[in-house]
């Protein structure tokens, strides 16, 4: 009997419920964020080849699995470019059955991940890559809408057709930004697409809609194995999509919980989305869905609605099966000027107006990674090469910078012994630097480094010490190494014959441990 309360908590703490939940915003947000959901699931099963209601059930399964066990509740996932783009040369090449075993063999890659609790690699992105990919996806995310404004010729639309429709994306927008500072009894998202339909259909007035781009009909997601075969030709050929797949997804689920974290003030856990997204992934590919990742731009829709539980990210996967099933018919009369207004209003919501104006006060480097990651990211559509890209710099820039900062301070004491106390790491960067402090020839019979204030860091390091330790030892000097830590010392064991470690007074490093 006493089993039962403590399995009920577990459940409880599982789903996160133990929260006060704002029930009619997350119900009203969800299905904000369904209505929204469907042109881009669209959109983007189109870009990577495939049928539309890939990238529906894809949006479907993905916003369903994340919401109720990710790690941020209020994060929305589904079908995203940043996948598509990547698996759309298997999809012309071989079908979308060696695309449902990529996505599979890529939730399997994440859900290792989380278990490796790998989710920790986030604290090496600086806050300027951060800056950098925000306002890229945000200018992306802006240019994507503009695509809106064509026929199905591909043409600009031009005269009245253009008059309406921009006329219509305004309002929509006019609608957002307004109606908060009157009420915010129901989202003014949701609030502007229903106007905004309520009068494109009233007044029958002739303008694109959701139907225009392709029909949205279809059952509930058909659950099978990959038609594929299973032996070693066809893993070598899906796993380098399933490796890039997994790890865009990873990249950008785990940016978007970040920024998450900070819009909200409150902290989700990396690690638990990771598994979380894998297990999406996995049942994606099993379920006819083309896979995913979060997405940036409907989780600030959620977020912004005043959504910070699981319910919104579940009524919002149930709301966009539910249209797919049932209410197909009624979405497509919905016009896209609504929901390009609304993606607009998120690509403005999203892009971090505050960065422009510490352009006088970050250092240049600062500035140049975030110029390069939004440069990146807006010209290449690759969200994770462009994150790659600015942590490179970023640590080429944070070693340069360490490196000239390492500093020797010497003195010799009453006994005649020279000591050299070290500030700064001693790493591949400073070596250099670190040479150049010594003066072997002139300097005493015995002489002390002092590691107090610095650290040995890496092999190059390691290798600078013994070549210093051997210079001396040649001249008939004699070295000691004092106050290393014991990692340091761990990595120096194999030079004990030449160099004398004095493991008193040695400090302890301790790792905080991941929450």
């Amino acid at each position: 009997m006493s089993s039962k309360p403590i399995q009920l908590k577990k459940y409880i703490n599982l789903f996160d419920f133990r929260q006060k939940v704002a029930y009619k915003t997350e119900i009203l947000s969800g299905i904000t964020v369904a209505i929204a959901l469907i042109p881009e699931a669209v959109a983007f099963a189109l870009i990577a080849g495939l049928s539309p209601l890939t990238g529906l059930y894809a949006a479907f399964v993905m916003g369903l699995i994340t919401s109720i066990l990710g790690g941020r509740p209020g994060m929305i996932s589904g079908a995203t470019g940043a996948v598509a783009v990547v698996i759309v040369s298997l999809a012309i090449s071989h079908g979308p059955e060696y695309i449902f075993a990529t996505v599979v063999l890529a939730g399997i890659l994440q859900v290792t991940a989380g278990v490796l609790r790998l989710g920790k690699l986030m604290r090496l992105v600086p806050h300027p890559v951060i800056f950098g990919f925000v306002n890229g996806l945000a200018i992306i995310i802006f240019m994507s809408q503009l695509a809106q404004f064509k026929d199905n010729n591909g043409d600009w639309l031009t005269g009245s057709s253009l008059t309406i429709f921009l006329g219509l994306v305004v309002l929509t927008m006019l609608i957002i930004w307004g109606l908060p500072k009157l009420t915010k009894v129901i989202p003014s998202s949701l609030m502007a697409i229903l106007t905004i339909s309520g009068i494109v259909i009233g007044f029958g007035i002739d303008t694109k809609t959701v139907g225009d781009i392709a029909s949205i009909q279809g059952g509930f997601p058909p659950f099978h194995i990959p038609n594929v075969p299973f032996n070693l030709e066809t893993l070598v050929l899906i796993f380098p999509y399933a490796a890039i797949v997994a790890g865009v997804g990873l990249i950008e689920s785990l940016l978007t919980l970040n920024i998450v974290d900070e819009i909200t003030e409150t902290r989700g856990r990396g690690n638990k989305e990771a598994v979380a997204q894998g297990a999406a992934n996995i049942l994606s590919g099993f379920f006819s869905g083309m896979g995913g990742c979060a997405m940036i731009g409907q989780s600030l829709i959620n977020v912004s609605n005043g959504a910070r539980a699981r319910l919104s990210g579940i009524v919002a996967a149930v709301g966009l099966l539910t249209f797919v099933m049932f209410g197909a018919g009624l979405i497509e009369q919905l016009p896209m000027a609504a929901l390009t207004g609304l993606m607009i209003m998120v690509a403005i919501g999203t892009f971090e107006w505050a960065s422009l104006k510490t352009f006088n006060r970050m250092p240049k480097s600062d500035i140049f990674v975030m110029i390069v990651v939004t440069l990146v990211t807006v010209f290449l559509h690759n969200l994770a090469l462009a994150v790659i890209i600015g942590v490179i710099i970023a640590a080429l820039v944070f070693a340069w910078d360490s490196a000239q900062r390492i500093r020797a301070r010497k003195y010799t004491d009453e006994k005649g012994i020279k000591h050299y106390e070290i500030y700064g790491p001693l790493f591949f960067g400073s070596v250099t630097v670190f040479n150049e402090k010594f003066n072997v020839l002139n300097d005493p019979e015995e002489i002390i480094i002092d590691f107090k204030e610095s650290r040995v860091v890496d092999m190059s390091a390691i290798e600078a010490l013994n070549k210093m330790t051997e210079r001396y030892e040649k001249v008939g000097k004699k070295v000691h190494l004092r106050h290393l830590s014991a990692d340091c010392q761990k990595l120096l064991k194999n030079a004990d014959k030449i160099i004398d470690v004095n493991v008193l007074e040695d400090p302890s490093y301790k790792v905080m441990s991941d929450l």
